[in-house]
């Protein structure tokens, strides 16, 4: 596909989750119905590799693989080459852009945080080994490494390939400074709705992973974003209460929206979502937020 730009990086974006085995292996054949699945919505595209998709237990050849299903489904896609390690992320890196991608998305390395010069030094080098393909910074809330707005326009002036950043967001003043980047802002699904009014350009969405095309279709509208907060207050915030990671909420709202196997199984040593927390939250989904279940979906 053509390379993305700060201009044209819009909209909702899913992810690619790991239908996983019994012994943690990755199940190729749930995975391309899955890709299938999303390829054949109303998505903005799909990218692989976040936080939902595990990229920190993949070996080198599963990561390979998953980039290949992933640039085969003939839709606009963006690669995630994140890594812990900045010598593994780098290498992902060049190896991510060999597949012409929109865009490729990287983290501060995590151990350590980084101090403003080594940040930068990391996202030059980054670029250089993307080849021409553009940069989305990823910084979550859980990020050693905290990239407040004005850094951020720091390093969208002296990288010119960074195009965008995943983010938690903010208020108001956050977004104003923020936007002075120039960069395209994309912030958590069940908020796209509010913060889109703030200057937000679109996300990579948790409610996809409920419904890809209910979160494409009510991406504004501020009555659904209140309903999947009451959604969320009631079943998904007990199980982070209880300690289950990003991946395992994420795939909890997959097996509830039923659109693609994904199974709620996430890899070693992470706790699941169980079978009788996915049925009890079924009715309530589908009682709240009847947009998004359509018959005709």
């Amino acid at each position: 596909m053509r390379p993305l730009t700060a201009d044209s990086l819009r909209g909702v974006w899913a992810t690619l989750l790991l239908p996983l085995n019994a012994d943690d292996s990755i199940d190729w054949v749930r995975l391309q119905a899955q890709a299938d699945a999303l390829g054949a919505g109303s998505l903005a595209g799909i990218y692989a590799h976040g936080t939902a998709g595990e990229f920190q237990t993949l070996t080198e050849d599963e990561f390979d693989r998953v980039n290949e299903v992933l640039a085969a489904v003939g839709q606009p896609f963006q690669i995630g080459a994140s890594h812990p390690s900045a010598q593994v992320q780098l290498s992902r890196v060049e190896r991510a852009a060999k597949l012409a991608p929109g865009a490729i998305q990287v983290i501060a390395p995590d151990w350590l945080p980084l101090n403003p010069a080594e940040m930068l030094e990391f996202l030059r080098r980054v670029s250089a080994a993307a080849d021409g393909v553009p940069l989305v910074l990823y910084n979550p809330p859980h990020a050693k490494t905290a990239i407040g707005p004005r850094q951020l326009g720091e390093l969208a002036q002296d990288v010119p390939s960074l195009i965008g950043l995943k983010t938690a967001g903010g208020d108001k003043a956050w977004f104003d400074e923020a936007l002075r980047s120039g960069l395209s802002i994309f912030v958590p699904g069940h908020f796209l709705a509010s913060m889109t009014s703030l200057g937000a350009h679109g996300s990579y969405s948790n409610v996809a992973a409920l419904s890809p095309n209910g979160a494409v279709k009510y991406a504004t509208d501020l009555e659904v974003e209140r309903r999947i907060g009451e959604f969320f207050a009631a079943h998904v915030a007990p199980l982070q209460k209880a300690g289950l990671s990003n991946p395992a909420l994420d795939k909890f709202l997959a097996a509830v929206g039923d659109w693609a196997d994904a199974g709620t199984r996430v890899r070693w040593p992470m706790q699941s979502a169980t079978p009788e927390q996915v049925a009890a939250a079924r009715p309530d989904a589908r009682r709240l937020l009847p947009e998004l279940f359509p018959d005709s979906w």
